[in-house]
């Protein structure tokens, strides 16, 4: 069955509306949504208020039981369905992705594959074990069961907006909750609105998912409603920490995926080009804005001028430009007011003592690759995330001194280790305080099989994605049974 058609995301169906029961007006309006390589207004959408947030709710909570009734491999192969779709119309679908968030069409195209891949995986949680038989101290039986939260609402980032909605949404829905979802005002049809529609066309039944973009009222609205009891968020550490109080004080679960600076340790005996591809990946991929986006490049003195070398020529020759003519390697910087942050950091380095070697000016909104050597910690190149394309690379004298900076952040997500000697690497990594290590790779890397989460600012220790799914997205219930009730001395 080929569901692919020539106009999949037809605006006529979502101008100007958000996704709740159907497609429907919002209380404030509509807001435009513009492609931030050129300014160029590429759709209008609905602008939820915490009004809105309200009534997704509501019509969430009331979807959800019968939902969760629903026979597992029912629900499995609404999903595995989506999945069916979101791959067969890929090539729209790219095209939007690529000029809502500014993407380049191969980092667009792995948000296809990996996006069906994390519907996929989720699809498999339905019919794996969920129980347990429980030891009894009297003639009753006891048994513990995971039963989903209810609503659970998500807030989803710009960067990689497809997969990072999917990757809560999926498992979320296919454990039996109902789903209210905020996606980022910047990018609400790469988002959300896509998803909105493979779902509708998947046959998910009405108001178990719902896609209402907003700002930061209908966020706080997600954190507050009493219909929602999770709150799966995907953003920085300042976005991350206010969700986590709003909600706390709530009493609603809450799930923080936050930012990184994220150490790739390159050991002496490392192949110079091969551990020199390995940072410019992990530094440039998306103009740097990744969570686990290389931060630090941690390079043995012995070889760091090599590598600094390396990193400067390849800067120099990464194009960078609108990625709607397929020409570039980098596209633009999401907003001018991260463009004004990336300097900001930038500058610094050069006058604390950085050397720069690459880079370091930016057309708009187009940030060239760049290259600082000698940085130092005190410097906010070393200290802070800097989201943007910027290789920052420091050098170390001894393994230990290596493991030290790299623990000196107060972020936790990923590491990396390059080394030949595979005994030495595992034993820098084992010391990393992050929650993924990479031995012989760079920082970037995420897919559905494995947990995925940091530490300290990156996190609030919990995990999504394999078999972290089932703990984060439902929670144990006791249930004792007696043949017949019995009597009690009062």
């Amino acid at each position: 069955m080929n569901i692919q058609r020539e106009n999949f995301m037809d605006a006529v169906r979502w101008t100007g509306r958000a996704y709740f029961s159907d497609w429907a007006s919002t209380t404030t309006g509509a807001i435009d949504v513009q492609n931030p390589a050129n300014g160029e207004v590429i759709a209008s959408v609905g602008f939820g208020s915490a009004q809105d947030i309200v009534r997704a709710a509501t019509e969430a909570r009331a979807a959800q039981k019968a939902w969760a009734a629903k026979p597992a491999a029912e629900r499995a192969q609404i999903l595995n369905k989506a999945a069916d779709i979101l791959e067969e119309n890929g090539p729209e679908l790219i095209d939007w992705i690529m000029r809502e968030s500014g993407s380049t069409e191969p980092k667009a195209a792995i948000e296809i594959n990996h996006g069906a891949l994390f519907i996929r995986q989720a699809a498999t949680l339905a019919t794996m074990p969920t129980g347990l038989l429980l030891p009894s101290m009297d003639d009753r039986s006891n048994s513990a069961r995971r039963v989903p939260h209810g609503v659970v609402g998500v807030i989803s980032p710009f960067n990689f907006p497809l997969v990072l909605s999917l990757r809560s949404i999926a498992p979320a829905l296919v454990l039996g909750n109902a789903v209210v979802h905020k996606p980022d005002p910047r990018t609400p049809i790469s988002g959300g609105f896509i998803i909105a529609r493979i779902f509708e066309e998947a046959g998910l039944p009405k108001g178990v998912f719902h896609v209402v973009p907003g700002g930061a009222e209908a966020g706080e609205a997600l954190c507050q409603d009493p219909n929602i009891a999770m709150i799966s968020f995907t953003g920085s550490a300042r976005g991350g920490s206010k969700v986590g109080e709003v909600a706390g004080r709530h009493l609603k679960k809450v799930q923080l995926e936050l930012g990184g600076k994220n150490a790739l340790v390159i050991l002496d005996d490392a192949d110079l080009d091969i551990a020199a591809s390995n940072a410019a990946w992990g530094c440039y991929l998306h103009q740097g804005q990744i969570c686990m986006a290389t931060g630090l490049v941690l390079v043995d003195q012995k070889i760091a001028n090599d590598i600094a070398q390396r990193l400067a020529e390849k800067a120099n020759h990464l194009p960078v430009g609108d990625p709607s003519s397929r020409q570039v390697a980098l596209g633009p910087i999401i907003s001018d007011g991260q463009i004004a942050g990336i300097q900001k950091i930038v500058d610094d380095a050069v006058q604390k003592g950085a050397k720069l070697l690459a880079g370091g000016t930016h057309d708009g909104r187009f940030y060239k690759a760049t290259v600082l050597s000698g940085v130092k910690p005190g410097m906010l190149a070393f200290d802070e995330e800097v989201f943007g394309p910027v290789a920052c690379i420091a050098s170390f004298e001894t393994d230990e001194e290596a493991v030290e900076l790299a623990n000196r952040s107060e972020y936790g997500l990923a590491a990396g280790v390059i080394s030949k000697n595979l005994a030495r690497a595992m034993a820098v990594g084992n010391q990393l305080n992050v929650g993924q290590l990479h031995i012989n790779d760079q920082t970037v890397n995420g897919g559905p099989y494995a947990p995925f989460g940091g530490r300290g600012k990156s996190g609030n220790g919990c995990r999504m994605g394999g078999p972290a799914d089932i703990e984060e997205f439902t929670q144990w219930q006791w249930v004792s049974v007696k043949d017949q009730a019995t009597a009690y001395p009062f």
